[in-house]
């Protein structure tokens, strides 16, 4: 038999070099998985595989993740992104970075509605970039703003990684959405304001824009956000009071988005065929990499690894900052080699009975542990959103990547302010009202 460090290193090494060699996530993990089940227990340990399949698919949970997709899908081929960012522009162009607040608050907004960092980099690049590029903005910090901005869908709920979390976990989904916002707009507060102090530092950055100019034109702006704020409200209205579950809370958000369309956009039966095909497409890859998240999981419970892990990080004594420190480091290397629920499958398993042992709040962790996710968003080599934005304007990668590096200092900023006062994090889900 294997010592338990060293075969946990191999199905590792397995994990990683599938992954090097253009593996589909689901697959470079179940692979290993079910190597490791075999090497642990032979042909008997994997008859509990059936029942962590049926089990994995059966958490209510996750019946949320393919309606929150529906609802953006939706709004996005409705056509109304645009007027999300009209609106912003008109008011944030007074501000220190002009169009550049605008792209922060577009994102802080379309995550609201979203649940995707990819999905919400993509959606307002598009919007933006042909303006940013046309007034002559700073190429690296245009294409920075909005790949950091982009992170925000993951943060800002609905969070479709914070519904994985907490099927994967047993964590209250409703409590993990509220536990998001306070840091999520903290986050948009902190990119904004390096924004503004990168605009009175270095002037010729950032051309001046004209603020309105009439009263109208700031009812204008309010009433093109207006759609969006109901949405919003109502969505994440219910979860608070308790009157929805997050999967009714997506079901009713999926009816506002039409109804948002038809009176603000455009709704068809076509559009929306497209929309439910993209759906489930996009509801089956990440099923699948949940599934292939069980097995892990039931993988390395079978071998002990968890507890062995538990006590031996208890043995070193560390302070809470200290634990937090080295996890930070896993996961900033991590980020450079894995995409965001690769790092979530391989590592909540091992870590979250650690968590526990310390006392730390699931619904604490699974928001740092976004946080960590939304740095390998923007770190290069595999920093996905920089490849989406460098993609959507066809510009240099090198010029999204310095732009991006000033927001990945911010981020560290903010985990270090939430690690010191966790309250940011779970003074709203505890006010909370239970569901009914």
């Amino acid at each position: 038999m294997i010592s338990p460090g060293i075969d946990i290193a191999l199905v590792f090494l397995v994990f990683m070099s599938l992954l090097a060699c253009g593996m589909a996530i689901p697959f470079a993990i179940g692979v290993p998985a079910v190597l490791y089940l075999f090497i642990q227990g032979g042909l008997p340990a994997l008859k509990g595989i059936g029942l962590v399949s049926y089990g994995s698919m059966a958490s209510s949970a996750l019946t949320a993740v393919p309606l929150f997709i529906l609802m953006a899908e939706i709004l996005q081929r409705g056509g109304v992104s645009p007027r999300v960012y009209r609106g912003l522009s008109t008011l944030c162009a007074p501000l220190p970075g002009g169009l550049l607040q605008t792209n922060i608050a577009g994102c802080a907004m379309f995550s609201a509605i979203c649940g995707s960092s990819v999905a919400t980099a993509a959606t307002i690049g598009n919007v933006a970039l042909p303006q940013l590029i046309a007034r002559k903005y700073d190429r690296a910090l245009s294409a920075g703003s909005l790949a950091a901005g982009g992170t925000l869908g993951i943060l800002i709920p609905p969070s479709l990684v914070m519904i994985i979390y907490g099927a994967f976990t047993d964590t209250s989904v409703a409590r993990l959405f509220m536990a998001g916002i306070v840091p999520g707009l903290l986050m948009t507060a902190l990119f904004m304001v390096y924004i503004g102090l990168h605009a009175k530092l270095v002037p010729s950055a950032v051309p001046k824009e004209p603020g309105p100019s009439s009263i109208l034109e700031v009812v204008r702006a309010f009433a093109d956000l207006m759609p969006f704020l109901a949405l919003i409200f109502f969505v994440f209205g219910s979860l608070y009071l308790g009157l929805a579950t997050p999967t009714e809370a997506a079901a009713l958000g999926c009816t506002l988005a039409v109804v948002v369309n038809a009176i603000w956009g455009k709704i068809s039966v076509g559009l929306l065929l497209d929309a439910l095909r993209e759906t489930v497409r996009a509801s089956g890859a990440l099923l699948f990499i949940v599934f292939s998240a069980a097995l892990f999981s039931y993988a390395i419970t079978f071998a002990g690894v968890g507890e062995d892990l538990t006590r031996f990080v208890v043995s070193l004594d560390l302070t809470r900052f200290e634990l937090f420190f080295v996890i930070f480091i896993l996961y900033l290397v991590l980020g450079c080699f894995v995409e965001g629920l690769g790092m979530i499958v391989i590592t909540v398993p091992l870590l979250h009975p650690v968590m526990q042992q310390y006392g730390v709040d699931p619904v604490f962790f699974g928001i740092m542990l976004v946080i960590f996710v939304e740095l390998g968003l923007i770190t290069p080599p595999v920093g996905i959103n920089l490849f989406v934005i460098q993609s959507t304007w066809g510009g240099k990668l090198s010029e999204v990547i310095r732009g991006a590096v000033p927001f990945v200092f911010v981020m560290i900023a903010l985990l270090g302010i939430l690690v010191t006062w966790p309250e940011l994090v779970m003074w709203l889900p505890d006010q909370m009202r239970p569901p009914v």
